[in-house]
């Protein structure tokens, strides 16, 4: 069987976390790249071949970032290197009530340009051989204006051409330089998404609507297909097949890090819903795994007890 390729555009970046008081862990993240890491999981019982789009250095930390995603079955081959340049890198800090706060340092990262280097037009071509492309409003907002309307021009080609867009709004205000910017962006996608996956919370500040059932509908007047609303442990609502339903998630105990939640959630619900699992059983096991990642430490849990695979997939499709 000819596999379902999924290319996924964003940015990796060097992740310093505080594991404890003067002590700190070296890893790597990324939203979309998280997406990636479990879209790549699936694809070890399913026809999927999973790709990431991004720009790095030739550094020692691009050097092993890159080697860290590929042995987790995520391909590089539209990764751009750029000599002189560097990636992006983040702080984690613990309060004291072990509550997470983030420090960025992205300003130089090559990931921001990464359609204005010299080998990016062949990159943008290549998208052309893809059945999916995934982006989140992070890989929106991280690139730099040139970068960003050069990727929308194409993407808006790969929709003519029959290619999915799935769209992930993620939206994080300090990356923007304003709320209208942001709004601006993300409209732009809503005519070619197969998919849009949000929150009540970010629909209530670029929709301006927090009522779910009005959320789906402004989505879908606006040109999306399909629309998913996150909403961490509580029921997650979904527009679809003319549809809306209401999708409980699964409990969980004791939470121990929510990061890549809503990462992993998207990974499984767009790849059941591509092998055509119904939106239920696709949220089903979306939530299942995401209540997975919860209650492990990190963005990327381990892979040995995932409670979801390309075979549970197979069984509902």
């Amino acid at each position: 069987m000819t596999p379902v390729k999924i290319a996924l555009i964003g940015e990796c970046m060097v992740e310093l976390q505080e594991s404890e008081p003067g002590m700190t862990k070296q890893t790597f993240g990324g939203d979309t790249l998280n997406t990636a890491i479990y879209c790549a999981r699936l694809a070890k019982d399913l026809p999927v071949q999973v790709d990431y789009v991004t720009a790095l250095g030739m550094d020692p930390f691009s050097e092993r970032m890159i080697d860290f995603w590929e042995k987790e079955g995520v391909g590089s081959t539209l990764v751009q290197r750029q000599k002189g340049e560097l990636p992006g890198l983040y702080y984690i800090e613990l309060d004291a009530h072990g509550e997470r706060i983030f420090h960025y340092w992205r300003g130089e990262a090559a990931a921001k340009k990464c359609f204005e280097y010299a080998h990016s037009e062949e990159v943008l071509r290549h998208l052309s051989e893809y059945d999916v492309i995934y982006l989140s409003g992070i890989s929106l907002a991280i690139l730099t204006p040139r970068s960003r309307e050069k990727l929308l021009s194409r993407l808006y080609e790969l929709h003519e051409q029959g290619i999915s867009i799935y769209f992930d709004y993620n939206y994080r205000p300090h990356l923007w330089s304003s709320v209208d910017l942001a709004r601006e962006a993300y409209a732009k996608v809503y005519p070619i998404s197969r998919i849009v996956f949000l929150t009540i919370e970010e629909a209530d500040i670029l929709l301006q609507e927090s009522d779910a059932a009005k959320i789906h509908q402004i989505l879908q007047v606006a040109g999306s297909k399909e629309s998913v609303i996150k909403n961490g442990g509580g029921m997650c609502s979904i527009f679809a097949d003319g549809r809306l339903q209401e999708i409980p998630a699964q409990p969980v105990k004791e939470v121990v890090d929510t990061t890549a939640a809503g990462d992993s959630f998207s990974a499984v619900y767009l790849v059941a819903r591509r092998f055509k699992c119904s939106p239920k059983d696709a949220a089903m096991m979306a939530h299942r795994t995401a209540a997975y990642v919860i209650v492990h430490k990190g963005a990327i849990a381990p892979i040995e007890e995932m409670p979801i695979t390309g075979l549970d997939i197979k069984s509902c499709s």
